[in-house]
């Protein structure tokens, strides 16, 4: 079972949390049925994201087998085989579909399929060759982001601010920048063909660019009209010193010996973990409870 959990990749999983954002920013969250809509969202995309794991490291068995860390996978480690992993993806498929059908029975917005479907087939495309194409790579990934708030959004009837999406925008690129930098500085430019492409000094650049930008972006949300009217106090530009101290904190593993993997980087930092918690608290008191 272990291998399994490893082959769908459930630490990952992590990144669908975003699909609770909507509901969580437009003070919807504690709505029992939005809290139910967006865990069956949450479903969708955790399960979409393993089968796009899934179908990578079935076209990249054979250069994983060559990765110092990667060669450790499921598939390439021949722990799991090829046939069964497609047993995973059959099942998955299968309660991802119902779900999908539900929201569609319930909204009859095509998109409650579409999107999840799109997400799968970029990513496809992603595996057989985008992912060779230096910029395109990243937006790729970054449009993974921006599909789990949009669903978030979508299947409980709610406008995200567009500052908000410009925020998951820069900041993903952050990240997406951020991981490209560090398999650079750790394994060089074998490893992955879009990293000969690159060098260190762009993405450190653009990287930074990102980061100031997601923090403009945030900021901009936090002192808007629209958001203060919503939310009824003007108390959440206090919280803008704290998303850049998490920015910050994450920079300097992304600095120091990390590999730049953002899941890797979150859990194997204690105190960037506990901030963001902190974070996560005072949005809570802001929003919730002022």
């Amino acid at each position: 079972m272990k291998n399994y959990l490893k082959l769908i990749r459930v630490k990952h999983w992590l990144k669908n949390v975003l699909v609770f954002l909507p509901a969580f920013f437009s003070i919807n969250i504690l709505n029992p049925q939005y809290l139910g809509a967006c865990f069956l969202a949450f479903i969708v995309f955790c399960f979409a994201s393993s089968i796009v794991y899934v179908l990578n490291d079935m076209s990249d068995i054979e250069k994983d087998k060559l990765h110092p860390i990667k060669k450790n996978r499921p598939l390439a480690s021949g722990a799991i085989s090829i046939t069964k992993a497609w047993y995973v993806i059959i099942f998955l498929s299968l309660i991802m579909a119902i779900i999908m059908f539900f929201f569609y029975k319930n909204t009859h917005n095509i998109f409650t399929i579409l999107i999840p479907l799109i997400y799968i087939v970029v990513n496809i495309l992603y595996s057989k060759g985008l992912k060779n194409i230096p910029i395109i790579d990243v937006v790729i990934l970054v449009s993974g982001f921006v599909f789990r708030v949009m669903y978030g959004g979508l299947i409980i009837d709610v406008v995200v601010s567009k500052y908000l999406y410009l925020m998951i925008i820069f900041g993903a690129f952050y990240l997406g920048f951020g991981k490209r930098r560090n398999e650079i500085i750790k394994n060089g430019n074998k490893s992955r063909k879009v990293l000969q492409l690159y060098n260190k000094d762009f993405l450190d650049k653009n990287m930074y660019v990102a980061f100031a930008l997601a923090i403009v972006s945030y900021t901009l949300w936090s002192v808007d009209k629209t958001t203060i009217a919503h939310v009824g106090n003007d108390y959440l530009f206090w919280t803008i010193p704290l998303v850049m101290v998490i920015l910050q904190l994450y920079s300097l593993d992304i600095e120091g010996n990390s590999h730049g993997d953002p899941i890797e980087v979150i859990l194997g930092d204690k105190v960037l973990l506990l901030t963001g918690i902190l974070y996560a608290v005072i949005m809570i008191g802001l929003l919730y409870l002022i």
